[in-house]
This record gives structure tokens, C-alpha cells and sequence, in this order.
């Protein structure tokens, strides 16, 4: 009997919050026997033959919760009702959760019963099926018997990308085509008006207002400006595309097509009737923008930066509120955990001794930029119009979507001698998942790995025959603010001295009601001003002066530059080791930390077009629009420049060791964000590969541990609370409930610190009330730590450019909750600096000023004791009041990782983990 899911609440894109409704209308049999399955594939009689794989049966992968991510509306009524899973829809999900209490026992052998084997090919006896998509004689798709991931061998270069278009195609078509339309500001129209549509589509126009010129001249450019690569990558774009189309028709004429088209009202159930658009090349321009603007643009905050410096002046003056304001900023932090740890210095973003151009804004003109214009009906509830402050303030923080982890080690410290490494990015989780798997061999191409749905012409992140690679988000800031100086109206800005006209850009959407989305009818008008300086984020006045603060990002305009560096990772001719690896990473225009390993090395590689700016601007607040402050020979028609060379950006071979989750990358290198101080989650890697590396023989599993170990680590517990208790302890506790507290916060840090399970599947975390009280502490502590100090303005303003927590249960941050990733944003290192000066301990770039206690032990030991009594006595109803997918008490759920619905199919939730989605564990034996 099929399993029965567990029913989640949908969240993000809304699909099908009404098909249990529709379930009564609908003719079940007849759907059920029309749209079941596409066509049965052929098993084969062999197994693909693997290319040539130096990796010796030690390469792994995973990526819940499943490969397919596409199911019929059949599948989808079976899954609501019955909570049945199509094939491989989250065969990798139960693996990949199991990990989190079965990592102490692992061992080398059992690593692969919580991954996939990620050797090339697939044997004989493993193997499902195969097929020659649209009849092709030159590309074979075999899928394998554990995972159906896709292994596309082609004979012509153009027959393997057909293959994979078409694979692409089968697994994820519904989710291409609603970040095809998110790119472009139109996800409403295409997908329902649910308030979480609204906010998505917003989030990502108001960074990437594109027309459509706009994006055909992206690709246009890359093309242009590469050579016989660029148009190589042209060519296999167009092939990828024809497969993606050729899937399109055949599953259209079969009646296999995704069932979401029906439920969203663009096919008839019974008729057959509407059509589903073949894709472009302009659609993978607008996939590229999401992508890009999830993972890879650091930068902004600058106009937040200004308010907050602003209040730290107002309180303290100009010099001591500077002094104040960096000191918070950490900028440059000496105590920060470092990727390239050996240091050399890679400096950027330091602040000028003399800076120059600034234009601050005068205190309380600042407004946000209008987007949403002319609403109508459902567009106009508070639920829509709160999803768009959200939106916009995720879209405009410097906070960005972190995540991802690696940790690779050199072969100089293994057991085998061969570099090992454990990497991969920290997506999220979606059901089904952003990204997918698959194998591609063909004529210049060799590659098994990970790629971004749409986007799938080569392996984004993965291994090629004797080397992988994959990557972390870095950061550095790549986004600036401009004050433009209006004239003749609102409209109209000078540039260069020449009173110009804003561009208006409009995006216009309306829906109605549907199976999959009830939200009533309703419309809107997104609409951007753009300048030569970029889109218009706020309006203010600077001196008296009327100006629009716009963003500049380097990326912007060339979301398909990326192309060429993924086509070269792939390429088995091209990379051969290190250095081939690093100039491909530097190929890529968005902000990533690239990690690489092979038999005998590996290397570490910052990529992104950082711009050269001029000289004494700080990047860390607006500056006027002016020549003198551009960028150095930047070309506002190309939106091109002079950028850092190579050698500049951050990078090392053969390091002891690396580590990275989103951490800083190396000293004098300044990332956009807030947060890089002496408490970081990147510490959790490091202590722990630190001591692998120093006692030596390391192997695929202790690796594999020291991750798994971190991902269930509460950073706070493990880093800061023990100094709280060294500062509560140097007097006797005498109240009966602080003592009880403090005794239970010891008892957990002594047992490790961990948000686990008492026993798999308990659903219970030892330790429990230990958790409960610090989750209830932390904010009570900090403000009342911090906001005496600071005031309640600068407090305010501070809180606005970190959070002061990211826990796992948290439904604030950018991350939001059940989301997996935790404790990248926080003030634990405020909190660690501050109590250790008050302690007396050394700290090097501590805070300007003491603030627990205003530098008192006493007084401060009063302020943790009176917040931790206050904490103790709040319930677990209190601290995790439920939501739509948890009951009001219920911490295990609190923390638990939903698969945030993108299409119809739900799974159930898994307990909590901080740790890559896809992620990959690799040990190459040889080298060619």
C-alpha cells in the first residue's frame, strides 16, 4: 500500500489549495485513466557505458526529495487524497533525513545509504529504462532503478543537449515555466493572485525590471563578447531548448503534461483544450535573473546603512557614532573564521580613509519607491498589501540568501592520500526542488551533478571525470547606491549635467479564481523607473536637494554571462586542474565562493564582477550620481566596466584545509552583509575540521561527520551561551528558578549542544527545555543587553541590518521558517564581544563601547539573570506558537523542514538540519 504523506500547508507558489473541492466535481476515473502516466519507456537490455571515471566508486550525491518533479493530475488528485508519490518524487528525502541521526555511526561503507552512488553510467541490472527522445538516433536518456535520475549520452553535440532539454523537460517542465514567468514579473497572471504570488513576483522585478529587448540583448552580448564558446553555448542553448519543446508537444498530444496546467486553468481535463508556450531563449534569461538574485548578487543596504550610521551620530556625534556604527558593522573583523586562512590579504570594500561623493540622506525624507500601482479587488486586501512590504524589504536588504556549505580537505592530512571533499549548495526546500540531477556525456561535455531547472544545458555543480566542483554564496558587494539629483520633475534626473527622462518600465497582471487558486479576482500594475544608474529603490532629499536612490549591481544586464564558465567546467578538454578550474570560476559574474577537488589537489576561487570603483568612494553608503564617483570606465549603455582582475579576488591551492558557510572570505575582504565577526556558523566547521586536520587520517566519513555534526549544532549554545553561564556563575546563583535554568543550559552544552531527536523518529529533542529557554532568552537578553545603550532609535535602526536571531523555528529573517538553514544572521557576535569585554577576557575589534550592564559584571550578571528567569517561565506554547503547518507547543515541528509546495505534489516534513540540499561527498582514487 503507497505511503501516506502527511498533508502540508502550501507555501510560496499556491497551486492547489482547492483540489480536495475539485475531487467531488471531477470525473476521477476518467482522468485517472487518461492521464496516469506518459507512455511506458523501454527497459533496457545494457546498462550505459560509463565514461572514462577516475573516482573509484567514492563520488555520492543527494537531492530530495526526489528526481521527478513533474506529475499528471491524476498523480496530483491521488497525492491530495490518498498522499501517494509519483516514482522518484521523494525517494531521496527519507536518505537524506535519516542523516541527521544515523551520521554517528557512519562509516565509508554505509555512506551511500544516506546518498546516491554518483559514479557515471548506470550498470546493467540498475538499469529502469532508456528512450530516444523524439525518435533521435544521436542521444540515448537511461534512467536508473534507485532515483530515475537522467544519464543523456549523445553521439553529436546537438543531439546531448536535445537530450537534455527533453530530460529537463520530463522531470520539471511546471516549475520552468513558473520561474519563467516570475522572471518576468507575470507569475499572477500565470499562476493565481495568492498574496505569497504577489510577493514573489515583486521581490524579483524590482531588482530585474526586463523587457523583452531587454533580455535578448543579454543573450546577444554573451554571445558576442566570447567568441567560439559564445557561440557554442548559443548553439546548445537552442538545441536544449528544441528538446524542452519537443517534450512539450509529445506530452501535450499524449495528455502526460503536468498536471498543474489544469488545475491553473491553461488546459482542459477533458478536452484537451489550451496550450502550454514553447519555451525561448529569452526564458532562460529571466530563469538566470531569479537564480541570480536569490544566490549570487551581494550588495545593497546602502540607503539602511545611511539610517543607521545616521542615528549612531545623532546619539553619540559625528566621530564616537562612527566609531559605534563600524564597530557593528564588522567590516573587517580580526576574529572572523576565514576560507583562505593562510593570510594573505585580498583587500575590497575597506573603508577610505577619506571618503568621498557620500550623499546621506536628511533625516526623515527617506520613502520607498512605489511599485504596486492601480490595485483592484483581491489585490487590494491587507494581506496582499503586507506581502508586498515583505517583498520589498527582502528584495532591497543586503541580507542576502546565504547559505551553502563546503568542506574540503588536502590530501597531505587523508588516510588514502587523495583529497576529500563534502560540499554543496544550500537551496532551500521545494517541492519539487529548484534543482535537479543528471548525468550528461556527449562531445565536449562530461559532467554527473546538479543543475537549476531551465537552466540545465550543463552541470551547474557536480563532478566531471577526475575532478568536482561546487559552490558557496559569497557576498562581496557587487551593488551600489546612486543619488540621482532630480530636475524638471520626479521624472526627470541629471545625468552628466543633462536633465534626462526616467525610463518607466510597467508590468500589468490580473487573474481570477482557479481550481489550484481561489484567491478572488484582482489586478495590479507593477511599475519601475529606471535610470542610467539603475532601477529607483527611494526617493529622499540630500542637502535640501530632491533625489531617487537607485541600485546598481554589476550583474544587472548580464544574467546569461554566467554561461561560458559553466560550459567550461563541464568541458573535460579544458579543465585539467586547478588552474583551468579557477579561470572558469572566473568566468562567472555572480558572487560565489567555488571550491574544487581532485586526486592530488585542491583549490579555492571568489567569483563575481567586482567593480573598480572610484577612488575614496565607500561602498558601504550612497554617494552622488556623478562622474567623479562612477564606477572606473563604466558604460551605462552595456552597463559594463572596469572590474578587480582575477588575481585580486580571494583564491588558494592546496590550503590545509577548506571551510565555508557564507563566511568571510579571507582578510580585508568585505562582504555586503552584517555579521562577520568572531561568531559565525562558519566557526562550526572550522573547530571541527581544525581537529581532524590536526590529528590526521581523514576519511569520507569523519568529513561527512564533521558536517553532519554542525548541522544539528545551535550555534549560540555551542559559542556564546557558555561565556552567558561564566558571567552568571561568578557569583552564586541563589534564585531557586535561575538555578534550575542555568543547571539545565549546562547540561545541554555539556551534552554537545545539539537540536536533536532523544531517538530517530521520537520527534522529541533531548534537551529539550535546555532548547525552549534559550530560544526564549536569546531576544529577551539582547535587547535588554544592547537597547539601554544604543536607545531604542539605534537599536531599532541595528536590528534592521542584522535580525538578532535566525533559529530554526524563526518566522522572521530572510530565510522565513521551516526552511532548513539557521544561525547565518544573528548578533551572537555582538553578544560574545560584549560579554567577554565585560568579563575581561581579551577581544580584538571589540565593541566601542560596553553595553551589558554598561560594563558592570554585576550589573550585567543582573540583566542575564532577571531575562533568564523571565524566559524559564514562558511555555512552549509561548516560545513556538504554531502556524499553519504546526501546533502551538510542538518545538520538534517548529524547527522541522517543510518542502515548500511549488506545484501539486506535498511531502511530509523532516526534522530539522542545517546542511547543504544538494550535496556531494568525493575522494578520487586517480587522474588522467
Amino acid at each position: 500500500m503507497p505511503r501516506r504523506t502527511p498533508r502540508i500547508a502550501l507555501d510560496g507558489v499556491r497551486t492547489s489549495r482547492r483540489l480536495f473541492g475539485f475531487l467531488k466535481t471531477a470525473s476521477v476515473c476518467v482522468l485517472i485513466a487518461g492521464l496516469l502516466s506518459p507512455l511506458t519507456q523501454t527497459a533496457a537490455a545494457a546498462g550505459a557505458t560509463a565514461s572514462d571515471d577516475y573516482c573509484g566508486g567514492q563520488c555520492s550525491d543527494i537531492l530530495p526529495p526526489g528526481e521527478n518533479g513533474n506529475a499528471t493530475l491524476a498523480q496530483i488528485l491521488l497525492n491530495q487524497a490518498f498522499g501517494t508519490q509519483p516514482a522518484h518524487a521523494e525517494d531521496q528525502l527519507g536518505p537524506y533525513a535519516n542523516l541527521a541521526t544515523g551520521y554517528p555511526g557512519l562509516t565509508d561503507a554505509t555512506i551511500n545509504t544516506f546518498f546516491n552512488d554518483a559514479s557515471f553510467g548506470v550498470p546493467s541490472d540498475q538499469v529502469a529504462s532508456t528512450e530516444k527522445p523524439a525518435g533521435r538516433g544521436d542521444v540515448t536518456i537511461v534512467r536508473d532503478k534507485k532515483t530515475g535520475v537522467p544519464h543523456i549520452t549523445g553521439t553529436t553535440r546537438y543531439g546531448t543537449e536535445f537530450g537534455a532539454g527533453y530530460a529537463a523537460a520530463e522531470d520539471r517542465l511546471w516549475l520552468m515555466d513558473v520561474f519563467r514567468h516570475v522572471g518576468r514579473g507575470r507569475l499572477t497572471s500565470f499562476a493565481g493572485g495568492a498574496p505569497a504570488n504577489q510577493g514573489l513576483e515583486q521581490q524579483f522585478y524590482r531588482n530585474a525590471p526586463y523587457t523583452e529587448a531587454d533580455l535578448q540583448a543579454q543573450i546577444d552580448s554573451a554571445v558576442a563578447k566570447n567568441g567560439a564558446r559564445g557561440r557554442q553555448a548559443l548553439a546548445d542553448v537552442n538545441a536544449y531548448l528544441a528538446g524542452v519543446n519537443a517534450y512539450i508537444d509529445a506530452s501535450d498530444s499524449g495528455r502526460y503534461f503536468p498536471g498543474e496546467y489544469v488545475l491553473t486553468g491553461h488546459k482542459d481535463s477533458i478536452t484537451n483544450a489550451g496550450t502550454i508556450e514553447h519555451f525561448k531563449v529569452t526564458d532562460l534569461v529571466a530563469l538566470a535573473s531569479v537564480i541570480g538574485s536569490l544566490f549570487g548578487s551581494g550588495g545593497g543596504g546602502e540607503v539602511s546603512n545611511a539610517l543607521s550610521l545616521m542615528a549612531a551620530q545623532a546619539k553619540y556625534g559625528v566621530e564616537e557614532g562612527t566609531r559605534v556604527w563600524e564597530s557593528f558593522r564588522e567590516r573587517n573583523d580580526p576574529e572572523a573564521v576565514l576560507t583562505v586562512h593562510d593570510g594573505e590579504s585580498f583587500p575590497y570594500g575597506a573603508r577610505p580613509a577619506d571618503a568621498q561623493g557620500e550623499a546621506l540622506p536628511d533625516a526623515g525624507s527617506v520613502t520607498q519607491e512605489p511599485l504596486v500601482h492601480d490595485r483592484t479587488g483581491s489585490a487590494g486586501s491587507a494581506a496582499a498589501k503586507s506581502m508586498s512590504g515583505s517583498a520589498a524589504r527582502t528584495a532591497l536588504s543586503s541580507a542576502r540568501r546565504g547559505m551553502s556549505n563546503a568542506l574540503v580537505v588536502s590530501g597531505k592530512y587523508t588516510a588514502s592520500g587523495h583529497p576529500i571533499a563534502v560540499f554543496g549548495p544550500q537551496t532551500g526546500y521545494f517541492a519539487p526542488q529548484l534543482l535537479m540531477l543528471q548525468e550528461i556525456q556527449g562531445p565536449g561535455i562530461s559532467a554527473r551533478g546538479a543543475s537549476f531547472a531551465g537552466l540545465s544545458m550543463y552541470v551547474e555543480l557536480g563532478r566531471g571525470q577526475d575532478y568536482s566542483w561546487s559552490a558557496t554564496t559569497s557576498g562581496q558587494d557587487i551593488i551600489d547606491t546612486y543619488a540621482v539629483e532630480l530636475c524638471q520633475d520626479d521624472y526627470h534626473y541629471l545625468y552628466h549635467g543633462t536633465c534626462t527622462a526616467m525610463d518607466k518600465v510597467e508590468q500589468k497582471n490580473a487573474w481570477k479564481p482557479t481550481v489550484a487558486d481561489g484567491t478572488a479576482a484582482g489586478s495590479y500594475t507593477m511599475r519601475a523607473w529606471r535610470t542610467k544608474y539603475g532601477p529607483v529603490e527611494y526617493r529622499a532629499t540630500v542637502g535640501g536637494k530632491k533625489v531617487a536612490y537607485t541600485t546598481l549591481r554589476s550583474s544587472y544586464l548580464h544574467e546569461a554571462d554566467s554561461i561560458i564558465g559553466f560550459q567550461m567546467l563541464n568541458d573535460p578538454d579544458y579543465i585539467k586542474g586547478p588552474q583551468d578550474f579557477r579561470n572558469a570560476a572566473q568566468h562567472i559574474n555572480y558572487t560565489f565562493n567555488w571550491f574544487y577537488a581532485d586526486s592530488q589537489h585542491t583549490a579555492y576561487h571568489n567569483s563575481g564582477d567586482n567593480p573598480v570603483r572610484a577612488s575614496g568612494v565607500d561602498a558601504e553608503f550612497p554617494v552622488w550620481a556623478q562622474q567623479a564617483y562612477e564606477w572606473r570606465n563604466w558604460d551605462p549603455a552595456s552597463n559594463t566596466a572596469d572590474y578587480t582582475p582575477a588575481a585580486a579576488h580571494p583564491h588558494s591551492v592546496d590550503q590545509d584545509y577548506y571551510v565555508s558557510w557564507n563566511n568571510k572570505q579571507a582578510k580585508d575582504y568585505t562582504t555586503a552583509s552584517w555579521g562577520d565577526g568572531s561568531v559565525h556558523r562558519g566557526n562550526l566547521l572550522d573547530d571541527r575540521v581544525k581537529k581532524l586536520v590536526a590529528a590526521g587520517g581523514v576519511t569520507r566519513a569523519k568529513l561527512v561527520k564533521a558536517m553532519a555534526d554542525a548541522a544539528v549544532a545551535d550555534l549560540r549554545a555551542e559559542d556564546v551561551l557558555p561565556k552567558l553561564l561564566k558571567v552568571i556563575d561568578s557569583s552564586p546563583v541563589t534564585d531557586s528558578t535561575a538555578a534550575a535554568a542555568v543547571s539545565r543550559l549546562q547540561a545541554w552544552v555539556t551534552a554537545g549542544a545539539k537540536r536533536t531527536e532523544t531517538s530517530a523518529g521520537s520527534r522529541t529533542y533531548a534537551n529539550a527545555d535546555a532548547i525552549r529557554i534559550l530560544d526564549a532568552w536569546w531576544p529577551l537578553l539582547v535587547r535588554a543587553e544592547f537597547e539601554p545603550g544604543l536607545g531604542s532609535d539605534l537599536y531599532s535602526a541595528f536590528t534592521a541590518s542584522l535580525p538578532i536571531d535566525e533559529v530554526p523555528s524563526a518566522g522572521h529573517g530572510p530565510t522565513g521558517s521551516h526552511a532548513g538553514s539557521s544561525f547565518q544572521y544573528g548578533w551572537w557576535s555582538y553578544v560574545d564581544k560584549d560579554i567577554r569585554a565585560v568579563l575581561g577576557e581579551p577581544v580584538q575589534g571589540g565593541p566601542a563601547r560596553q553595553y551589558c550592564g554598561g560594563g558592570s559584571l554585576t550589573a550585567c550578571r543582573d540583566i542575564l539573570i532577571s531575562t533568564l528567569k523571565q524566559a524559564a517561565g514562558l511555555t512552549a506554547a509561548q516560545v513556538y506558537p504554531g502556524d499553519d503547518q504546526c501546533s502551538a507547543g510542538d518545538q520538534w515541528c517548529a524547527d522541522s523542514i517543510a518542502q515548500r509546495t511549488l506545484g501539486g505534489i506535498k511531502h511530509g516534513r523532516i526534522g530539522w538540519q542545517n546542511r547543504p540540499t544538494f550535496q556531494q561527498v568525493v575522494e578520487y582514487t586517480s587522474h588522467r
